[in-house]
């Protein structure tokens, strides 16, 4: 993704404001819904993620949630939750997760900025960055659960199937 360039002190802001300085350097649609709220689209390879950033004053935290348009249709709900377990065990920051209310998988982290940090871009870059590398790791993961009728320890062993050298 690379760095935006954006290198001065952000203790004086909003956290928002600091992921809408991040988000404007990359030309990136976005929209602030609020003042504790803005929404993100990114063009990944498998799809566009959907990032929400939510600013909570009483707990000091920048919460971030990167959802893919892939909606779990009820008869795979179990099959996917096994997967989400299977997932979350290999990610060292953050965690994916199921939105009920939209049966949307998706990836959720939160950083906690106390005394007045609003965060550095740097730290913005990095949890969009993080989001994203997850969510194109694991999305063919979620694509042989939901669509190909796959175990979920076969689409973990599927998607992470790394190859080596070139044909």
């Amino acid at each position: 993704m690379g760095s935006t360039g954006l290198d001065q002190s952000y203790d004086h802001l909003d956290p928002l404001e600091v992921v809408e300085q991040v988000i404007a350097a990359h030309d990136w649609p976005y929209n602030r819904s609020g003042k504790g709220e803005i929404t993100v689209s990114v063009a990944g390879t498998w799809c566009d993620y959907h990032l929400c950033f939510s600013w909570r004053d009483e707990q000091s935290a920048l919460h971030l949630s990167c959802a893919f348009d892939t909606r779990v249709p009820e008869r795979r709900k179990s099959a996917v939750w096994e997967l989400l377990a299977l997932v979350n065990e290999r990610l060292w920051i953050g965690h994916f997760d199921l939105w009920s209310g939209e049966s949307l998988p998706m990836f959720r982290h939160t950083l906690l900025l106390a005394d007045g940090q609003a965060g550095a871009p740097r730290q913005c870059e990095d949890l969009i960055e993080i989001a994203i590398n997850e969510c194109e790791r694991f999305y063919p993961s979620f694509q042989f659960v939901i669509w190909a009728g796959k175990t979920p320890d076969q689409a973990i062993a599927a998607s992470l199937f790394e190859t080596a050298g070139e044909a």
